[in-house]
């Protein structure tokens, strides 16, 4: 066994694009723990999808999941499909055993800019047009409706992950999120879509957010192939013991979350990385925002 798995053994993966989806997937959900736990040990798991309620999804998986390993996690973004910032589509997640709430993904004003007319994303199975999903009033304010959500992610001890919105729109949904008992608070890719620079991110991180990497955006063999470097330069910047890194994988066609997992955190040992941090930003850190030792 590489000693890199060792290393990474009973790590959480906060970003897993499983299936069903509108969009092709190469794996399932169960498919996916599957996986993640014959490979790599994993402790969990959380299924995104852009379009509905992955709840439902294991839910109806759960012969599949019984005797796994590594548990699936599910929870809701709040985009077009779901009704955008909808309180009741939330309320239902969470009370169904959800773990997340993403702000808007595709719908958000941020990634409609970044991704016109979905350039980048593949062809979907059915029609998924975006109209911008807001999170504001006519007056500039957020909308009562985002309050709502935050209170119902705070009593749930959930998740809350600012999605693909601007960075300004995150630190403030965040400021709320925080004086509301949220403690669980998550940026991804802060340097693909959303646009971030460190020291905004460590802003928001001084909110109690962490900041969540995507080994898939710097993996060799994967299909975007960015400079480890930079994201050596963000640990250092944000400090692992606010980083976290996932996959962003799940995709038809593209590589595995565990290879990309395994061939980064080699890549990251290599560069400077301890173990122990190494650990901390897979295992220790997403362990602690899904609750896994409430």
């Amino acid at each position: 066994m590489p000693a890199i798995v060792d290393v990474l053994w009973g790590s959480v993966d906060l970003h897993v694009h499983s299936g069903p989806s509108p969009f092709p997937r190469r794996f399932t959900h169960a498919e996916a723990a599957r996986d993640a736990g014959e490979r790599l040990g994993m402790r969990g798991i959380l299924c995104k999808s852009h379009h509905h309620n992955t709840v439902m999804d294991l839910l109806s998986m759960r012969d599949q999941l019984a005797g796994l390993s590594t548990a699936a996690y599910g929870g809701v973004a709040l985009n077009n499909q779901v009704g955008g910032i909808n309180p009741f589509a939330v309320e239902m997640s969470l009370r169904m055993g959800g773990k997340a709430v993403w702000m808007p993904t595709l719908s958000s004003g941020r990634h409609i800019d970044c991704h016109p007319e979905g350039v980048g994303f593949p062809t979907a199975t059915v029609d998924l047009s975006n109209a911008k999903v807001s999170i504001r009033k006519d007056d500039g304010s957020l909308l009562d409706e985002v309050f709502r959500v935050l209170e119902l992610v705070s009593e749930s001890r959930a998740l809350l992950s600012g999605g693909h919105m601007h960075p300004d729109e995150i630190e403030e949904v965040f400021t709320e999120a925080v004086a509301r008992g949220v403690t669980r608070m998550v940026v991804s890719h802060p340097n693909y879509v959303i646009g971030a620079e460190p020291e905004q991110a460590n802003r928001i991180v001084a909110l109690g957010s962490y900041i969540e990497h995507e080994v898939s955006m710097y993996d060799p063999k994967g299909t975007k192939k960015w400079d480890p470097q930079i994201l050596k330069e963000w640990i250092d910047a944000v400090g692992p013991e606010h980083t976290v890194l996932a996959s962003d994988l799940g995709q038809a066609g593209r590589e595995l979350p565990v290879d990309a997992f395994i061939r980064v955190g080699e890549i990251l040992l290599d560069l400077g990385v301890a173990e122990k941090d190494l650990q901390k930003m897979t295992r220790d850190n997403p362990s602690f925002l899904l609750g896994l030792d409430d």
